[in-house]
């Protein structure tokens, strides 16, 4: 039996997961392997690292600091995070990064970030917490339209949700059969078509792969959510969600509210605590 932490995206939604995924820490509550895509990789790595309350921390420090996330970025750098503050700077000197426990830890811990050339998913191992994962890290929570393109490795690489909501292929493929996933909104939300991506913009003309996935991203959630619902109906999945939408903004940048919905993450996670454990003890 391989027990395996699948961590959802959804920008500053993502703060409900770091209250759960606190809760799991402080309690001490392991895995075997975790995946994260966007904000759940950003966030989760924490959870390798063994730091409960850090991703809290900065993002109530810093989420009206400039050089985290502006428009002046935006216009001057073409990130609207700030690449070099919060993969470089933040990690290393203001809020440090525990590479040592991070490459200690035993946890397997996998980033997703598409590849704009074919639209998929790409997932990459990551060892140690240098910069090839930060890079990976970056790449995975790089949102269209507001962030460059990352490359790594010859390859060129955006937010992991355009591929793939929920990261679950890599976990059932390398034998991850029991499963616990954190969603960033409650049970029976769908998302619905929007409008396709004007095929004149330079990206779309550049990268009809993206293009394309990104017009299906509607349709390739829904069919996660469908899935992950009959999958939990039977048992197969262990599924922490909020009981009701955060109201956050997937760009929030209120710290009043990061905090409120890292509380609701909390509460949820400490109601379903041995509920979860339980799960993964049955073999």
């Amino acid at each position: 039996m391989k027990t395996g932490l699948v961590l959802e995206g959804g920008g500053m939604r993502g703060m409900f997961t770091c209250g759960v995924l606190d809760v799991m820490m402080e309690r001490g509550l392991r895995f075997d392997g975790a995946a994260g895509i966007s904000a759940g990789a950003v966030f989760g790595c924490n959870m390798k690292s063994r730091q409960p309350g850090r991703a809290l921390r900065y993002n109530m420090k810093y989420i009206r600091d400039p050089r985290y996330m502006s428009l002046r970025s935006l216009i001057g750098t073409g990130d609207l995070f700030g690449a070099d503050f919060c993969y470089r700077e933040l990690p290393r000197n203001l809020d440090p990064f525990d590479t040592e426990a991070f490459r200690k830890n035993p946890m397997a811990f996998y980033a997703g970030a598409t590849d704009i050339s074919t639209g998929g998913i790409a997932y990459h191992l990551c060892a140690d917490g240098g910069e090839e994962d930060m890079l990976w890290l970056r790449a995975s929570a790089s949102l269209p339209f507001v962030s460059r393109p990352v490359e790594i490795g010859g390859r060129v690489y955006l937010d992991g949700g355009i591929a793939e909501a929920v990261p679950l292929s890599v976990m059932e493929k390398e034998g991850y059969d029991h499963l616990v996933l954190v969603l960033t909104r409650p049970k029976g939300c769908r998302k619905k078509k929007g409008r396709p991506l004007p095929r004149i913009l330079p990206m779309a003309r550049k990268y009809p792969a993206l293009a394309e996935a990104l017009d299906k991203r509607a349709d390739m959630y829904n069919r996660q959510m469908d899935s992950i619902d009959r999958s939990e109906a039977e048992g197969r999945f262990f599924v922490i969600r909020p009981p009701r939408p955060l109201d956050v903004r997937r760009i929030e940048r209120r710290p009043a509210e990061l905090e409120r919905a890292w509380r609701i993450g909390r509460e949820v996670m400490e109601e379903r605590f041995a509920d979860a454990e339980a799960f993964l003890r049955r073999g």
